[in-house]
């Protein structure tokens, strides 16, 4: 306890790090506050009994921590600008003037600014169908009577764009001024703030009536920190490929001297598609539903019924199959071996063994293809846990953190906000956060050639 009380006050002695962090809560308060602002037309005192949904708006309510189901001006979070972010990424591998954009500074600078625009864009449209959502007849007695539908259409597109527009602004200033990745954190934090409201709903259904309810409880406990444990696996999981550097001549002719190679080693991630995947297989897992309603006869409608359900055999079968698919195709789309290979035969490094060129490219390729294999079965598995976690009679808020997009996210934000504040320790010669090895993050992986999508 003594020696973690000094790290606290090593942090908090060096003037920058307190600024950011300060910094970094401060604005991290303003989003939470927000969250329980209510959108014009809504009476919030008429909402308390409103449950989350479920399906893909149930994700979006959990990455805008909660907001979604409150009816909030920050409702739709930071989702339209990470939806415009990935899509100027792909942009980026299918387009070639993109992808010469994202070489240069300028050329990056205008791609944050078309990302901005389009984010306008994608919030216009999502807000648009957040209207009709709020016409449901859960949402009916909060809508204010004497609100004329256009005007409430027309504000609240105006409140949730202003609102999302503000929140990437929040994310930005983090990601300058704080501490991490803003936009990551901010939905970290929106994902964590329902987690002690799920602990003490979990600790009391187990308590109902007795019978051996605290133990039950504590191996759920134990579990949950064995599942913390393996994602904290999958996230750093590296293969390291040996890498030599060839002798090179440093000087003019006169004074001219021979430097010999060093060795390093390439680090290729394990998981490198990190979440996408299973926000993918979520977002085709909730199609079905659209079809609930015109299954007629009683076994197709019972196989929909299946297919929406996160506790049936079909249901994590069909998933987990479609995490290991989407975590091989996005992982194609962000990795490019044969740049990686360029890159390394301009700076004169080789792999020891294999020729320069292509086929370096096939031999990282073919690495990269054994280890993504491991790497997708067990986030697949990581995928289907809240569902079995459900199954097994954990209530559904609690069992949500039982790996899933949750824990995945906040794992991986955790780690890399750590791997900062390590970062100014080691520069200001304190002591690192661990007492062997480095803190490392999701950010830790291979400069050359690889792409990467924020969470």
């Amino acid at each position: 306890m003594k020696k973690f009380i000094d790290k606290l006050k090593n942090i908090w002695s060096i003037d920058e790090l307190r600024k950011r962090i300060t910094y970094t809560i401060l604005l991290v308060l303003v989003y939470r506050v927000g969250c329980y602002v209510a959108l014009p037309g809504i009476n919030p005192s008429k909402l308390s009994d409103t449950n989350g949904p479920g399906g893909i708006l149930g994700i979006l309510n959990m990455f805008a921590g909660g907001a979604f189901s409150r009816a909030s001006i920050f409702a739709l979070g930071v989702m339209p600008y990470i939806s415009a972010s990935i899509f100027m990424q792909l942009a980026g591998i299918v387009i070639p003037q993109v992808a010469k954009m994202q070489k240069e500074d300028s050329g990056r600078r205008k791609i944050t600014t078309y990302t901005r625009y389009l984010t306008v864009i994608v919030t216009a449209f999502q807000a648009s169908a957040y209207v009709a959502y709020l016409r449901s007849p859960q949402y009916l007695p909060a809508l204010a009577p004497d609100f004329s539908p256009f005007m409430f259409w027309l504000c609240t597109i105006v409140v949730l764009t202003a609102g999302t527009l503000f929140v990437m602004w929040m994310g930005e200033k983090i990601t300058d001024r704080g501490i991490g990745n803003g936009t990551s954190l901010i939905i970290m934090v929106g994902i964590l703030a329902r987690f002690p409201h799920s602990v003490v709903q979990e600790f009391s259904a187990k308590n109902i009536g007795g019978g051996g309810g605290l133990l039950i409880f504590l191996i759920e406990i134990a579990i949950f920190i064995a599942v913390i444990i393996g994602l904290i696996l999958l996230t750093q999981g590296v293969r390291k490929i040996p890498l030599n550097y060839a002798r090179r001549i440093i000087g003019s002719t006169n004074a001219a001297k021979e430097v010999s190679g060093s060795r390093d080693f390439i680090p290729l991630k394990v998981n490198s598609a990190g979440v996408m995947p299973i926000i993918f297989a979520q977002a085709m897992m909730f199609i079905p539903t659209i079809f609930t309603g015109f299954a007629t006869n009683e076994k197709a409608a019972g196989f929909v019924h299946a297919l929406s359900d996160n506790r049936s055999l079909w249901y994590n079968l069909i998933y987990a199959i479609m995490v290991i698919a989407f975590t091989y195709f996005y992982t194609a789309l962000i990795f490019n071996p044969t740049e990686m290979a360029d890159n390394l035969k301009r700076n004169n490094s080789f792999i020891p063994g294999v020729k320069p060129g292509e086929p370096t490219a096939d031999y990282i390729a073919t690495i990269m293809d054994r280890i993504t294999l491991p790497g997708a079965v067990f986030l697949a598995i990581a995928g289907i846990l809240p569902g079995i976690a459900t199954l097994l009679g954990v209530t559904s808020g609690f069992a949500s953190f039982f790996g899933g997009t949750s824990m995945l996210i906040g794992v991986g934000v955790i780690l890399d906000t750590l791997q900062q504040v390590e970062s100014y320790l080691l520069m200001n010669h304190y002591d690192g956060l661990m007492k062997t090895g480095r803190v490392t993050g999701r950010s830790a992986t291979p400069a050359t050639g690889s792409r990467s999508v924020s969470a």
